[in-house]
Order: structure tokens, then C-alpha cells, then sequence
């Protein structure tokens, strides 16, 4: 891929107690390349800004050197875009093996698909698009916009300085936990839509609701319409707010 350099570094350190790895790396992306992470037991930093590179730490911790073999880290250029991995070898699910995974990338960045089976995922100021999916821990995502998906299995969804801008769209699930929900200021155009099938719903911005019996929903429509954002818990509740109003 054109354009693309990468710097890196790499120390362990065996201790006692457990053996931790540190990987370091910095990648100049080409615009609009796509970027794929995965990880196993993780919690996952992502943070977008005016910067033109990418830049990743990885610190892997374990119980022996061996044990790192069972998840190994991989930053890899592909042809259809950039992957960043430390999965479990055979499908693995040790609570044992974590990693440490923080990204520093441009804001205008493309996340395809960030998936987490057990650990905490934060994400901030991305504004083109990310596609995250947690199996099991909290999402904390601050400042996003452009094209939007997250989802949390047991877990939870908090959302703050959320912006519906032009084209791009916002869709929130989590099946068995709370989900938050704060814009950075009253929507000038959009559709919200909420729902959960066992929990309430509360909003500052006024909803059309129907919560006599079984699923509670509430839905808006504010100027055009566009773009949407749905919001919809299986067991659980929805806030929505507005910081500026």
C-alpha cells in the first residue's frame, strides 16, 4: 500500500509474577485506508486527532515467555487494508493472557471493524467511521461522528458529545446492560429511534413514545430527518441528553 511506513519497537520484561511484552509501532496510512483490530481479553484505547500517521502500543501480560505464544500480536499491511490483532490461538478465551492495546490516529481515520471478545473499549474523536463490537465489557465512546456502529453484549454503552452530521449515521445496541447517550448540542436534522424490549427510556430531547405493553419505544423526527440514529437494549435501560441546550 503507498504510502504506508512503519517504525517499531519492541521490550519484555520477565518478572517474578508475570512476563509483559511492549510493542510499539507508527504507520503512515494512505486516506481512507481501512483498519481492522481484534483482540481477545483487551482493553483498547483508540483516540483520533489532526495527526497524519497511526501510532499503536501493544503491551501483552502473561503468566510465563511460553504463554505469549498463545496470542501473538499482529500489525500487518494487507491488501485490503491494515489489521491489528492479539487473538487467543484456537479460539482461546484465557482470562490470563491481556493485552494493552492504544492507538493515536488521524481523526479522519477509517475503523472497519474493531472486535473485542472480553475487556474495555474507549474511543474518541473519530469522525469518518467505526464499526466496534465488545462481547462482553463497557464501550466509552466520546466526541464521535461520521458513520457510527457500536455494540456490547453484557456490557454497556456511554456515549458523550455524540454528533449526527450529514451522510453518515449512528446505531447503538447492547443486549443485556444500560446504554447512555449525550449529544454535544440539540440535533439540527436527524431521526432518532429507541427501543428496549425490558427497561425504560428517558430523554431530554422529547420522544413520540409507546410503552403501555411490552417493548418501550420512542422515535423523533427533527428537521429532514437525516441522518438516523437507533438505539435499541434487549435488557436495559436508555438515557439521552443534550450537554448545550
Amino acid at each position: 500500500m503507498a504510502g504506508l511506513l512503519l517504525f517499531a519497537t519492541l521490550r519484555s520484561d520477565v518478572t517474578h509474577a508475570e512476563t509483559i511484552e511492549r510493542l510499539s509501532k507508527t504507520v503512515r496510512l494512505a486516506a481512507g485506508t481501512p483498519v481492522r483490530v481484534e483482540a481477545t481479553v483487551a482493553d483498547l484505547t483508540i483516540v483520533g486527532s489532526d495527526r497524519m500517521d497511526l501510532a499503536v502500543e501493544i503491551v501483552r501480560r502473561a503468566p510465563s515467555p511460553r504463554d505469549l505464544a498463545k496470542y501473538p500480536v499482529v500489525i500487518d499491511e494487507q491488501s485490503d487494508g491494515l489489521r491489528i490483532g492479539a487473538v487467543q490461538a484456537s479460539d482461546g478465551r484465557d482470562p490470563n493472557l491481556k493485552t494493552e492495546i492504544t492507538i493515536s490516529a488521524p481523526e479522519a481515520a477509517v475503523f472497519q471493524a474493531v472486535r473485542v471478545f472480553e475487556g474495555h473499549v474507549k474511543i474518541a474523536n473519530l469522525k469518518t467511521a467505526c464499526d466496534v463490537d465488545l462481547r462482553r465489557g463497557p464501550i466509552e465512546a466520546i466526541g464521535l461522528a461520521g458513520r457510527v456502529r457500536l455494540e456490547a453484549g453484557i456490557g454497556s454503552i456511554d456515549v458523550r458529545r455524540a454528533e449526527l452530521t450529514p451522510g453518515g449515521m449512528m446505531r447503538l445496541r447492547v443486549f443485556n446492560g444500560p446504554l447512555h447517550v449525550r449529544f454535544a448540542s440539540p440535533p439540527s436534522s436527524g431521526r432518532i429511534l429507541a427501543v428496549t424490549l425490558n427497561g425504560t427510556i428517558a430523554s431530554e430531547i422529547p420522544l413520540t413514545m409507546t410503552d403501555k405493553f411490552g417493548p418501550r419505544f420512542g422515535e423523533t423526527t427533527i428537521g429532514t430527518g437525516e441522518p438516523v440514529m437507533s438505539i435499541d437494549v434487549v435488557k436495559g435501560d436508555i438515557s439521552i441528553g443534550v450537554d448545550a441546550k
